[in-house]
């Protein structure tokens, strides 16, 4: 189930996919994904799928979640990451070495309290965990020079967008669940420019805080 061998197989099928950052990619390879998911469930770790974390959430494919990480990181390093939408914590653990900070929101406090027992195990000391609603962002340690979403709001929340450092990066999917897409926000002088990356399927982005 955890073999060199499996592990490789999926990243040459996220590389097939047109992944083409070998830092990610080797990113993917070290990240133990059974680790995140339910022990019933971990024999279909390493398939390039997303997989139920309860709540009615998922933890994402391994290929999207290489995508976003590759196109935060496209215009060069980054510093401060704001993360909405921890779940199992998987995204935050493969971007988390290859940033200097990553702040993470998640809603549900149970998925919150699973992922700060996981990030302590890999010893992935350069996370800070909040429970609370991310349509609020978090305007203490703003602005970003990265934000990622791993839940799809209908639009594009305005509070996020104050929070990003101009030349900053917003990585979301965006959209109803039958019509997302992977969209790429550059903040400019100007405003926003944006670029749709691909379609997509994500859980959608709620607001408030559950136990």
């Amino acid at each position: 189930m955890t073999s060199e061998r499996t592990r490789t197989r999926l990243i040459q099928r996220i590389r097939q996919q047109g992944i083409q950052s070998t830092t990610v990619l080797e990113r993917i390879g070290q990240v133990p994904r059974h680790l995140f998911v339910d022990e019933a469930i971990a024999s279909r770790a390493y398939e390039d799928s997303s997989l139920p974390i309860g709540n009615s959430q998922t933890i994402s494919q391994p290929y999207i979640v290489a995508r976003m990480t590759e196109a935060l990181l496209a215009s060069g390093p980054v510093k401060q990451v704001l993360e909405i939408g921890t779940g199992s914590g998987y995204q935050t653990a493969i971007l988390a070495p290859l940033v200097q900070r990553i702040y993470t929101i998640e809603r549900i406090g149970s998925l919150l309290r699973q992922a700060r027992q996981r990030f302590q195990q890999l010893q992935l000391k350069n996370i800070r965990t909040r429970h609370g609603d991310g349509a609020r962002g978090w305007s203490d340690y703003a602005p970003f020079d990265g934000i990622l979403l791993t839940a799809a709001p209908s639009e594009i929340p305005a509070a996020l967008l104050e929070q990003l450092r101009p030349g900053g990066r917003m990585i979301l999917p965006v959209g109803p669940p039958e019509q997302q897409t992977l969209q790429c926000l550059t903040r400019t002088a100007e405003g926003y420019e944006q670029q749709t990356l691909e379609p997509v399927r994500f859980v959608p982005m709620l607001t408030g805080i559950s136990r």
